[in-house]
């Protein structure tokens, strides 16, 4: 290549490559048309020229050991071209990245009346589907039914309301002039007529002519003749094909009769019997398709309606069958005329049992409202939760029903009772807000059930609208009032559902009060007082804790008067417990914290931890709090030991065991009513309880009767034994379970109980071996703390370690293949990972480039704003002085200072 500048450089490598060549003066050039290979090598003598002018754009990378034929790849590379290319892929992809951040899309909502708060959802709909209507009218133009009327001669053509087969004749089999038609009809409908002058009437009035309307009148009269005809010829044949189709039954005897030829009598009769037994089929087979013609054809359905609409419903059906039982109570059954305000007509006779007809069906429609008939027993039908606010009443119902051992320790929920209320005193509230009546319903009579009724916001217009009614009848009550106060009916129907909330609360606590509780209706009730919670979560929960704060305050009444005094009112009574057990259907009670649960737990600590054992009406409350805990507890199994050590205190307080003493215990179960004065009475007597066997406890007799057996005691005794084990079952998988459950197995192990029953021992021994197999696999699983593991420290050698295969070829090559390739993996990921933080670091490198040239832009604005500005300052300035030096001129020639 030629020395000097790369423009001689470049000049020079032109010419000799023959691209540029030199002008031609004096003579004319010729054209001559360069073809694509010209194009091609042209260009390729370009690119090899500008290759050679800038020889740091190839970077060969120099072999150690060079080998003649090999071609290495990565040995020679073009840095500059790698680069450019990498800026503009990044300038694609990253810097629209860049560029586009923080732009946040969004789909707007350009329906008509979608943000209009004014307009229901049926509104919309039907202003949106008008709109449709009208933008689809707009493009039709040639819409023959539109509003438009078409009309000839002034006349509507719309009022032609028939013209088929006008002027044809009647009888399709008449060859007589075929497919022509009359040439009177030509004239006056084929638009022949309406005026001509030679349309005269000559059997009438030969001198007049017929007006237009005349002749339309004629031609439609004809029309419905025709039509008249046609229809009346139809029925003809109907009859007769139906006439034919009867006597057809009659001539089959004949077509289908055997050939009259001698044969033997055997073989006549089973010729006839064969006819006859065909002709059978064939009358059945007529008989099914007649059949068929008459079964009822599928109708379509209705829409499915809202909820609004149900209940709307449902309302009028109460109301109206209200007024009926109101009719029927004074007398009059006739039927009632809203529109004229009297009745016309006999009276419709009542259905009776004989009057089965086809179209017999039972009434089903009150579905969970009841039927309101005195005969009807409602504890037969099951509470229909039909609305959307009962979803999930029937799931939770039912609080009890586990298995056997939970029904056990639950002790008949339905048997039942508490302490007597007569023992508080003038120093406890009252929890219920009614006093109970002493004068009870007889039993057996029941009136008939109204349909309406008013929305109660206490509790005493409860109790006067419950008032002659059946229990049975009462959550038949309750639905109808929740179906005639449902909120979509009226926006004050929210408030007094709540009030109904707060009703059926205290109602609770009144059916449950001594001496006649009715657990019964409690559970009837629950389902509707959990549908009720499950709408209005937030002022229930505060009905809720509004009891139990009252609870509590007794509680801490009942203590100060002394926690040993027979007159304090410590433990919770029938109608507590039952509230606690509401609260445990009706709320979650596996959340980490609850606005009801998380108190009901306290108080109910409280009660087990708080409260000293003084006879054995306490020992029944004890056990019941323990399993209200427990169903509390069951899915998040978490930590009671208040009702562990009540439930371990029952046992020594009734069992009898070789323990004398608290010291004697074992384990650190706090106990300071064993052996005491007053728990002396409750142990089991030996002598009376050897034939004796566990047995469900009647929990309800047992807090409201003041004598005690010793089947009492063994009962109480089996409960606790339950409560234990299932206890030990929830909390097996803790970490302390062999501190917690070591002593009562110690407990248990000396209890002396050679004397009772064989079912009892057995009971007994089969708990102490289950709690025997969880300690030991609980020790089993659990394993001693050790130090934190780590790889050992090797002792340090001056020794040079010698290799047989010292090639660097053979370096990565290990006899082992996994670890060969695994060796390979981790080669080829340090590879990745030194190539993803080169290009993560070309990717900030491009990013800070691009910032700062955005930075350098905006400098250079604001730069070009302050100067443009002080330059206008500057001459503002200038222009001030030199006015100020003009001033002092003609200050100085005019004298003055």
């Amino acid at each position: 290549m030629a020395k000097g500048s790369q423009l001689s450089q470049l000049k020079s490598a032109l010419s000799h490559a023959g691209i540029s060549k030199p002008s031609q003066h004096g003579k004319k050039r010729k054209r001559s048309g360069s073809t694509d290979q010209d194009k091609i090598k042209k260009a390729a003598k370009l690119q090899e020229i500008h290759r050679k002018l800038n020889p740091f754009d190839v970077k060969v990378t120099k072999l150690k050991h060079d080998v003649g034929g090999r071609k290495i790849k990565g040995s020679k590379g073009q840095p500059a071209q790698s680069k450019q290319a990498g800026i503009q892929q990044r300038e694609k992809t990253l810097l629209k990245e860049f560029q586009e951040r923080g732009r946040v899309g969004g789909v707007v909502d350009r329906r008509f009346g979608e943000n209009d708060p004014s307009m229901s959802l049926e509104e919309r709909m039907l202003e949106r589907f008008t709109k449709e209507r009208q933008r689809a009218s707009k493009g039709n133009v040639f819409n023959l039914e539109g509003e438009e009327e078409l009309t000839h001669y002034g006349q509507s053509l719309s009022k032609l309301d028939d013209f088929d087969n006008v002027g044809l004749p009647m009888d399709e089999d008449d060859d007589e002039d075929p497919g022509q038609i009359d040439r009177d009809i030509v004239g006056r409908a084929h638009f022949g007529g309406f005026g001509d002058e030679d349309e005269e009437d000559d059997d009438h009035n030969p001198d007049r002519k017929k007006s237009k309307a005349e002749v339309m009148a004629e031609l439609i009269a004809k029309s419905k003749e025709h039509k008249a005809r046609r229809q009346l010829e139809k029925e003809q044949e109907e009859s007769m094909r139906y006439q034919l189709d009867q006597d057809f039954d009659s001539l089959r005897s004949l077509l289908f009769a055997p050939d009259a030829q001698p044969t033997d009598n055997n073989v006549v009769s089973h010729q006839l019997s064969k006819s006859s037994v065909d002709i059978d089929e064939q009358l059945d087979y007529d008989r099914q398709v007649r059949e068929l013609a008459f079964d009822q054809r599928a109708k379509p359905k209705d829409r499915t309606k809202t909820e609004e609409e149900l209940a709307l419903e449902e309302k009028e059906a109460l109301e109206k069958a209200e007024k009926q039982r109101r009719r029927r109570m004074l007398g009059d059954d006739g039927e009632d005329s809203d529109e004229g305000g009297k009745s016309h007509g006999k009276r419709k006779r009542e259905r009776g049992g004989d009057d089965l007809e086809d179209d017999f069906a039972v009434d089903e429609s009150w579905g969970g409202i009841g039927s309101g008939l005195g005969e009807v027993d409602i504890n037969d039908q099951a509470i229909d939760q039909s609305e959307d606010d009962d979803g999930g009443a029937d799931d939770n119902g039912d609080t009890g029903d586990e298995d056997e051992d939970s029904d056990a320790e639950e002790g008949s929920e339905t048997n039942f009772g508490s302490q007597t209320s007569s023992a508080s005193g003038g120093e406890i509230d009252e929890i219920t807000t009614s006093q109970r009546s002493e004068k009870l319903k007889p039993p057996g009579v029941r009136k008939e059930l109204p349909f309406t009724f008013p929305c109660p916001e206490s509790h005493e217009e409860f109790l006067k609208i419950i008032g002659e009614i059946d229990d049975t009848d009462v959550p038949t009550v309750v639905q109808r009032i929740r179906t005639l106060h449902h909120p979509s009916l009226s926006p004050e129907n929210k408030v007094k559902l709540q009030n109904l909330t707060s009703v059926l609360v205290d109602h609770i606590l009144y059916i449950t009060s001594p001496p006649t509780p009715r657990f019964t209706l409690l559970n009837s009730i629950l389902p509707h007082l959990f549908a009720l919670c499950r709408s209005y979560p937030f002022e229930s929960a505060g009905f809720f804790v509004e009891k139990l704060s009252l609870m509590h305050k007794n509680l801490e009444r009942g203590l100060s008067r002394g926690a040993l005094e027979l007159g304090a009112r410590t433990w919770p009574g029938p109608a507590e417990l039952s509230l606690l057990r509401a609260i445990g259907a009706i709320w979650s009670s596996s959340d980490m914290s609850h606005p009801v649960i998380s108190p009901a737990r306290l108080l109910m600590g409280a009660y087990l931890g708080l409260c000293r054992v003084r006879s054995l009406m306490d020992v029944t409350s004890g056990l019941f709090l323990s399993s209200i805990c427990l169903q509390y507890e069951e899915l998040s199994k978490r930590l009671i030991p208040e009702a562990v050590n009540f439930s371990i205190n029952a046992v020594l307080h009734l069992a009898p065991s070789s323990l004398k003493n608290f010291a004697s215990i074992p384990g650190s179960f706090p106990s300071p009513d064993f052996r005491s004065d007053l728990c002396a009475p409750l142990a089991i007597d030996m002598k009376k309880s050897k034939h004796l066997d566990f047995r469900i406890p009647s929990l309800h007799r047992l807090m409201t009767c003041s004598e005690y057996r010793e089947q009492d005691k063994i009962d109480l005794l089996g409960l606790a034994f339950r409560l234990l084990e299932r206890f030990s079952e929830m909390y097996k998988s803790l970490d302390g379970f062999i501190e917690l459950y070591q002593p009562v197995l110690d407990i248990l192990t000396k209890l002396d109980i050679t004397q009772l029953s064989e079912g009892v021992r057995t009971r007994i021994s089969s708990l102490q071996d289950k709690l025997t197999r969880l300690l030991k696999f609980s020790r089993q699983a659990r394993r001693p703390l050790l130090l934190q593991a780590h790889k050992p420290i090797p002792i340090p050698t001056y020794i040079p370690k010698f290799e047989t295969s010292s090639s660097s070829y053979l370096r990565r090559q290990d006899p082992d293949h996994e670890r060969n390739e695994a060796s390979k993996l981790r080669y080829q990921l340090k590879q990745e990972k030194k190539g993803a933080i080169r290009e993560l670091r070309k990717d900030a490198k491009f990013l800070a480039a691009v910032e700062h040239k955005q930075q350098a832009e905006k400098d250079r604005a604001y730069k070009e704003r302050m100067n443009k500005a002080f330059t206008s300052l500057e001459g503002e300035r200038a222009e001030q002085k030199a006015m100020d030096r003009e001033k002092a001129k003609e200050k100085r020639r005019s004298g003055r200072k």
